[in-house]
């Protein structure tokens, strides 16, 4: 099983999913079965680490993002992920302009997986701390929702 969340630029919002959904799979003992990963729609920050008051909201929660590295989402990238998940409606916009017809992937929005249908997780970059605070809490909620999600599509897998 292979995620990928996808925000505008790679550096804020996916990065920190990338974190939290990392640490929250091995808290539920499924890394070894789910990969996961992130990118931007656009390509200004190709190779950069994360934002840092990304880096620090994740570190205060014990999440290390400073490895992560910035990149663009690929037309491959539907091939190769069962599951991209934008973090709002422009960034999902995109992945569906992207969409090729063959295309069995999910694509949709994070925070459906929160029970918040057609919510969008806010981009922090032009605001303050309290921004980035935010999207961590949602992207929390999110990811114990899509680890509970993917529980159940493995179990009829088996």
């Amino acid at each position: 099983m292979r995620i990928l969340f996808v925000c505008l630029g790679n550096i804020c919002r996916s990065p920190t999913a990338e974190g939290v959904f990392r640490r929250r799979l091995a808290d539920a003992g499924l890394s070894e079965v789910v990969e996961v990963d992130s990118c931007g729609t656009g390509g200004w920050h190709i190779g950069k680490a994360p934002d840092a008051r990304a880096q620090a909201a994740a570190r205060q929660r014990g999440v290390d993002v400073s490895q992560l590295r910035a990149r663009q989402l690929d037309a491959a990238d539907f091939a190769r992920f069962d599951y991209l998940l934008a973090m709002d409606d422009d960034n999902l916009a995109s992945l569906e302009a992207m969409r090729p017809d063959d295309c069995t992937a999910h694509v949709g929005l994070l925070l459906d997986f929160a029970g918040e249908p057609g919510r969008a997780v806010p981009d922090p970059y032009y605001g303050g701390e309290q921004g980035f605070d935010e999207v961590f809490a949602l992207v929390e909620r999110a990811a114990d929702g899509l680890i509970e999600h993917l529980r159940q599509r493995l179990e009829h897998v088996q």
